[in-house]
């Protein structure tokens, strides 16, 4: 068996950033390297929704094009100065310590990253708008399931139905570990 790849050295400070900040709730390694391989066929604007301490803002950075930017929000102002700190030297990397809603007239954003515990407000319908033809919204932490609809604690996940099965996106469900999905939507 042999040792997994080595991370991006931004990913990697990330990490790091994280784990003196006692922060424990990130990106995925599998995740983040989804993220940087569909940031590397955009240009434009990225986003990300929920910062935390910019595990997933650093795995987007190690793959964006240079012809790109990426915003991210992060509520809690001292997550996003810790996450602000990492990208600090960085033109590209733009970290919000504000609710997401304030990235609403910055788009339409060609990549947006959205954590699947988002808050409910946070609709495809309140999306939809937010993404340019064309455009992936990337939605992680699933677990997977193997029936329709799909069932989540004894409920129906109407969060992963309704992205499934918008008609105004391409959907599709993919499993990033035997214990993790993440869902993939582009905008039609």
């Amino acid at each position: 068996m042999s040792a997994p790849p080595e991370l991006p050295a931004i990913v990697s400070r990330a990490f790091d950033v994280s784990r003196r900040s006692g922060y424990v709730s990130f990106c995925r390694n599998e995740t983040g390297r989804l993220l940087a391989a569909l940031a590397a066929t955009r240009s434009g604007t990225l986003a990300e929704f929920g910062t935390g301490c910019g595990v997933g803002t650093a795995w987007l950075r190690s793959g964006v094009r240079t012809d790109a930017r990426i915003l991210s929000a992060e509520l809690d102002a001292k997550l996003a100065g810790k996450a602000a700190e990492i990208f600090e030297d960085d033109p590209s990397v733009e970290v919000l310590a504000a609710d997401w809603s304030t990235l609403r007239d910055q788009g339409p954003f060609s990549l947006l990253f959205l954590d699947s515990g988002i808050p409910e407000e946070v609709t495809v319908d309140t999306i939809a708008d937010l993404v340019e033809p064309g455009g992936i919204v990337v939605l992680d932490d699933f677990v997977p399931c193997e029936q329709w609809p799909p069932i989540t604690g004894g409920r129906v996940d109407s969060l992963r139905e309704n992205w499934l099965t918008d008609e105004r996106f391409t959907a599709v469900e993919v499993m990033i570990a035997p214990d993790a999905s993440a869902i993939i939507a582009t905008r039609r």
